[in-house]
């Protein structure tokens, strides 16, 4: 997939591959694959299975050996309401130095966390970006360079200029948008998840497809609660 994507996306926008696996040797061979067909950059998920063994020495080790084998940039991915693992900011902070680790998605939305992380890590040029739509103004105001979010997936134009608003601190607009943004947010990520997301990328004229399983499609009453969520904040799609 992949591959194909680099063939449509123009050379000057960047394509950003998931290439986390469970194992360092795995993760290792992935990243080389997604480098091979054209990925710019990766992201790296942290290792979840065998939680008591991931300690923050483990985690470093692990991200150190998967950036010194990386042909591209490697960013780090925190999402710890999937994996149970919430990246330690001692581990990032400690990473941030590494040449080949340039930034991290944190999707945790712990503000505090993600401040001091910009503090900390801003001298050797270490970008975050904010890992969902939630929380996009606040993580931008406190220094975050832009967003990877779902919501974009649905709603592209406002998360697009959400950020715009943010960035040229016009912070009543931004503060508005950001508000009307959460519950839309929340139907595609926490409440329904993916299979939410699809359901809403098919509502609003996109294709968001089949759920894969072991997930299901939404009953028709979670369609209907996630039209609600969406409509709540003033977006209706266009086959309403």
């Amino acid at each position: 997939m992949v591959e194909h994507v680099r063939k449509f996306v123009p050379k000057e926008k960047l394509v950003i591959a998931g290439s986390g696996c469970e194992s360092t040797r795995e993760t290792v061979e992935m990243t080389k694959q997604m480098a091979e067909v054209g990925a710019d950059a990766v992201l790296v998920t942290t290792p979840c299975f065998y939680k008591n063994g991931m300690t923050n020495e483990a985690m470093v080790a692990h991200f150190l050996k998967v950036a010194d084998s990386s042909p591209v940039p490697v960013i780090l991915y925190s999402v710890p309401s999937n994996t149970g693992i919430d990246l330690a900011p001692e581990v990032i902070i400690k990473l941030s130095s590494h040449p080949n680790i340039i930034g991290l998605k944190d999707s945790g939305g712990d503000i505090s966390k993600i401040g001091n992380l910009v503090f900390k890590t801003k001298h050797c040029g270490f970008q975050i970006l904010a890992g969902s739509a939630s929380f996009l103004y606040p993580s931008i105001a406190l220094g975050c360079v832009g967003g990877v979010c779902a919501l974009a997936n649905v709603l592209p134009q406002e998360v697009c200029h959400l950020y715009e608003l943010s960035r040229t601190g016009r912070h009543s607009e931004a503060q508005s948008l950001q508000q009307r943004l959460i519950a839309p947010n929340a139907a595609v990520t926490r409440k329904f998840g993916v299979p939410g997301l699809k359901h809403a990328m098919d509502w609003f004229g996109f294709y968001g497809g089949p759920t894969r399983s072991p997930l299901q499609a939404l009953t028709s009453d979670e369609e209907a609660s996630v039209r609600q969520m969406f409509a709540g904040s003033g977006y209706q799609g266009p086959q309403s």
